[in-house]
């Protein structure tokens, strides 16, 4: 949604995608089905994945507050889980139709 303001457009909840890195205690505590859940909540789609290091990785595209309030629960994640941080970097705009664990 975008309002014209003085010739210019102002976005509001511009979609954007970002690659999350979550390090900590965050496998073997339902991180990933947990934060599937949560993702689809927020109406964000993407994915996430355990990696060989320990860590969850995923890739999410939503709108930025839906985003942002991911974020803030990624950096608790569920009871079990002991997060130590959410590494977020900005990706290539991406289109998914779902939220999926791999």
């Amino acid at each position: 949604m975008s309002a014209k303001i003085g010739g210019f457009y102002e976005l509001r909840n511009m979609i954007k995608t970002v690659h999350l890195l979550i390090t900590g205690k965050v496998q073997g505590v339902f991180y990933r089905a947990s934060s599937r859940k949560e993702a689809i909540k927020w109406g964000l789609k993407g994915w996430v994945r355990n990696t060989d290091s320990g860590a969850v990785e995923m890739i999410v595209t939503g709108d930025e507050q839906s985003l942002n309030n991911f974020i803030k629960w990624c950096g608790l994640g569920p009871d079990r889980a002991k997060v130590e941080n959410v590494t977020k970097t900005d990706a290539p705009l991406t289109h998914f139709d779902a939220f999926k664990i791999k």
